[in-house]
């Protein structure tokens, strides 16, 4: 069944009911309402595999404002690339000005960062992250949500073992930290899960039908 958002009104800020509320969400999705079944405000690891468009990011961003706004500690969202930290980025400023400080970390140069200690909600990917970490940020033990964009990566060769030593280290400096794992596609969503402690979430719902068909010779034809 899924929720209304105002069914959950008491349970995030009143400033992130309002921004939710002046977008224009007043029902929650499918997957959303699963993961705030799953434990999403009471600081369960959630595995959210559901289809692109189907409102993923926003769970994060329920977790994510609501331990900053309730004083908690700080927020990491980690994306594969730039160019997506840098969306998120200019997307979530927009949505809660004025309410908390957030940084974008992409930057190439190998430091700590100290800045960073300033701000709520860090947007960055994960070769920035394991720098920080690397360099000891003292920020970093601030830390009690961590969201992993497409953590389907985990399983490649070239940005995976990165992301995985990550959320190890993480979950071993920061006692209950709260990770979110983000993906539209994972085929061993179970043992994923399994691995990150989390609830798995998942659902079919996307807001536009996939239909499948074969076009030849200027004629489609779906199946």
């Amino acid at each position: 069944m899924n929720h209304k958002l105002s069914e959950i009104k008491q349970d995030i800020p009143r400033q992130v009911y309002e921004a939710l509320e002046k977008s224009g969400i007043n029902d929650l999705r499918p997957a959303q309402s699963k993961a705030i079944d799953a434990g999403l405000l009471e600081g369960k690891n959630l595995l959210v595999c559901t289809p692109t468009a189907s409102g993923k990011t926003l769970i994060a961003e329920i977790a994510g404002t609501t331990c900053i706004l309730e004083g908690k500690g700080k927020v990491i969202y980690i994306t594969p690339l730039k160019a997506l930290a840098s969306e998120k980025y200019k997307e979530f400023k927009e949505k809660y000005k004025g309410m908390f400080n957030i940084a974008l970390a992409i930057g190439d140069m190998d430091s700590p960062d100290y800045y960073l200690a300033n701000y709520d909600m860090i947007l960055c990917t994960s070769e920035k992250l394991d720098s920080l970490i690397r360099h000891n940020s003292p920020w970093i033990r601030q830390v009690r949500v961590v969201v992993a964009d497409e953590i389907h990566l985990l399983n490649d060769v070239g940005r995976g073992p990165t992301l995985e030593i990550l959320i190890t280290m993480l979950r071993q400096m920061v006692k209950d930290i709260q990770i979110i794992g983000l993906s539209a596609t994972i085929g061993n969503e179970k043992d994923l899960a399994g691995w990150l402690n989390a609830n798995l979430v998942h659902d079919t719902w996307r807001p536009v039908k996939l239909r499948k068909g074969i076009c030849f010779d200027g004629k489609l034809e779906f199946y």
